[in-house]
């Protein structure tokens, strides 16, 4: 199996936006069918174009979920890993981002929870809603500190349905829950999201 390329740094989809990290080539533009076939045949050049495609949005999607710049970044590049050793079995018939997405999601909702269990075994309490170190792409701090403060569940499915464009019917899969528990899910947590920001509309 090729490399994996390392990771861009937490924020690094900024500093890509501003010119500060280099741009892939537009000759490098070249459909995700065909960058497949390279990485399978052992092309590190298809596979960083690949992982840097796919980057921004799983490392985004692994920090809304988790609210950790280091565990995002190990989530995400875990993730690619994981996708890698299994292109092989990978349906072409299907977009590569939504399966990629998928393994990001589960990996980053078993973070949590195991994190929210150590709090409760320490008796630490629920996991404070403090807002971030840094904004992620376009959110605002206060919607991320929205976001934190809801549970696992609730945040992973808000995330997989107005991050990753999941349908409900894919998360459903995905998390292997009914499609009725994905939409209790989602309503709840955009209901806990509007009360959370419509407080801070009145501070």
């Amino acid at each position: 199996m090729p490399r994996v390329p390392r990771p861009v740094p937490a924020g690094g989809e900024s500093l890509a936006a501003t010119g500060a990290l280099p741009r892939v080539s537009r000759s490098n533009r070249r459909s995700e069918h065909s960058l497949i076939r390279g990485a399978l045949a052992g092309s590190e050049a298809d596979l960083e174009v690949l992982f840097h495609r796919h980057w921004p949005r799983a490392y985004r999607a692994a920090f809304l979920i988790v609210h950790d710049h280091a565990a995002a970044e190990d989530i995400a590049q875990e993730a690619f890993v994981k996708a890698i050793r299994r292109l092989d079995r990978f349906d072409r018939r299907r977009r590569f981002a939504p399966w990629l997405n998928a393994i990001v999601a589960n990996r980053a909702i078993d973070w949590a929870r195991a994190r929210a269990a150590r709090r409760e075994s320490e008796h630490q309490g629920p996991e404070p809603a403090a807002p971030p170190e840094t904004p992620v792409g376009r959110y605002s701090e206060d919607v991320l500190a929205a976001l934190a403060g809801l549970t696992p569940e609730h945040r992973a499915v808000v995330v997989m349905r107005y991050v990753l464009d999941l349908s409900p019917g894919e998360i459903a899969r995905t998390l292997e829950l009914p499609r009725g528990t994905v939409n209790s899910r989602l309503r709840r947590g955009l209901d806990s999201l509007e009360v959370a920001l419509r407080e801070v509309d009145f501070q």
